[in-house]
């Protein structure tokens, strides 16, 4: 009798320790899985039945919630949402978060470590608990002048203050209006999501941050770059500049824009980038090597992984192991180079000030829910893409390109611009990319501004950098410096 009992002890007490074991599992090692699980609606109701902080800029909620007489007790609400859809990205019961309400959850829900002092005031006071507010760096005036300077164009902008790295606009094209992806009629969010999923242009996936173009004669600011800084090269030095370059191991050319010449053969360092000479960059490419060009690249913030804004951006790329013909291509950014417009903007800025690389944000402030501030991001520097003396080489020939080279359209009145043109070829059937990088004032610079217009937007195979994208620059940094 003795046995049976205890064998039957034995599996009972072996079936309370599983048990034990599966809820210490599901209530201890599994609860922040299932918390944050999507399909958790009691998660979702916990989260919106706290008032979720506010998104701000210039002073100015644009992204806010407000109380509802619904299950979730709050709406999220954006003002001037597709101006801003790029920066915040949109918040939504169905559909999730992205952008700027995805990369600062914590601090917008009151949830981030920065806010444990706030949390544990609210728990001993018994205080409902609020989200912080979130203050960026976007300027206004340059968000409102980058939006309209596109216009029904798909592209990109991006607007950077050299000595921190503050970004000042942030815009991909087209945009959409992220309150119709937060209404809490799942059924209508789900629909609006899908719609914009399949819209031409795919407005969800920012042009600025998440998507990679051949950047064009804008890289060759990196060639360039290179070039000074190997120290075998001045502005003043000579290049050969043929009407097509024959390419080693090859029976390919590269010419220049138009078919045409450079307007003289030698030409220097400075003439070829002011008029843009595929052929003297070429084989400047060709003189440097592959190794020297993707090392000032990468310093320059290229083949980068880990960038975040907080918002993560995709990494440019500049590939390894060219060969002499890839190597002549890549050196005039085509071929396998790869940029998002963010990394163009870095490449300006870095220039702009001095040299020294200032990582990029986009948030500034957070203050809790009565406004004790909880953090401020100070600018860090990310690398030192060039020396000074490369930096200020550099700036006095990007004049010479708005003053009178490829870059005439960004030409500001009483203020001396540093720019720089791009037209990216695509594929056959496709009209080119138009780019323009640049910074004002170039004797103390407080933007630095690179646009994208995809495909030559409203100029088409007509499209050039200089004539599509250089105006939209221009309008971006007038805004900044008459703000």
């Amino acid at each position: 009798m003795n046995t049976p009992l205890r064998r039957l002890a034995t599996v009972v007490m072996a079936m309370f320790l599983v048990l034990i074991g599966s809820a210490t599992w599901v209530q201890y090692v599994q609860a922040d899985k299932l918390n944050n699980d999507p399909r958790n609606v009691r998660g979702l109701y916990r989260e919106y039945g706290n008032a979720r902080g506010p998104i701000v800029v210039g002073g100015k909620a644009i992204a806010f919630s407000t109380p509802v007489s619904d299950p979730y007790g709050y709406q999220r609400q954006y003002t001037d949402g597709s101006i801003y859809s790029t920066m915040t990205g949109f918040y939504s019961i169905v559909n999730g978060k992205t952008e700027l309400e995805n990369a600062a959850n914590a601090e917008l829900t009151g949830k981030g470590d920065q806010l444990f002092f706030t949390r544990i005031r609210d728990l001993i006071t018994g205080r409902k608990p609020e989200g912080a507010a979130v203050e960026t760096t976007i300027n206004p005036a340059a968000q409102a002048a980058a939006v309209a300077g596109l216009g029904d164009q798909q592209g990109a902008v991006v607007a950077i203050e050299p000595s921190t790295g503050k970004i000042l606009a942030l815009v991909s094209t087209p945009g959409f209006d992220p309150n119709t992806l937060a209404t809490h009629d799942t059924a209508a969010a789900s629909a609006s999501y899908q719609a914009l999923s399949a819209a031409p242009g795919n407005p969800l996936r920012s042009n600025a941050t998440k998507e990679r173009y051949a950047p064009g004669s804008t890289f060759k600011l990196v060639t360039a770059a290179a070039a000074l800084e190997s120290g075998q090269y001045t502005p003043a030095s000579t290049l050969p500049a043929p009407h097509q370059l024959d390419l080693p191991q090859t029976t390919a050319t590269i010419g220049n824009f138009g078919g045409g010449g450079c307007g003289s053969d030698p030409i220097t360092l400075a003439d070829a980038l002011r008029v843009s000479c595929n052929t003297a960059f070429a084989q400047l490419g060709l003189n440097l090597g592959a190794d020297a060009l993707q090392a000032q690249a990468e310093r320059f913030g290229f083949n980068d992984p880990n960038l975040t804004i907080p918002m993560s951006v995709v990494q440019s790329v500049f590939p390894a192991n060219l060969n002499a013909p890839e190597t002549a291509q890549s050196a005039i950014g085509q071929r396998d180079v790869q940029a998002t417009p963010m990394q163009m903007a870095m490449v300006a800025a870095g220039i702009a000030n001095g040299g020294r690389l200032m990582t990029p944000y986009v948030v500034q402030t957070v203050r809790s829910a009565d406004l004790t501030t909880v953090h401020v991001t100070k600018p860090t520097l990310y690398s030192t893409a060039v020396s000074p003396g490369t930096a200020a080489a550099l700036t006095q020939m990007m004049i010479g390109v708005v003053q009178s080279g490829s870059g005439t359209a960004a030409q500001i009145p009483g203020v001396q611009v540093a720019g720089k043109t791009g037209t990216a070829q695509t594929t056959a059937d496709q009209p080119p990319h138009a780019w323009f990088t640049a910074f004002a004032p170039a004797d103390n610079p407080r933007v630095a501004v690179a646009v994208l217009v995809e495909h030559g937007g409203s100029l088409g195979n007509e499209a050039t950098g200089g004539r599509v994208a250089a105006p939209i620059a221009k309008a971006v940094m007038e805004a900044v410096l008459g703000s």
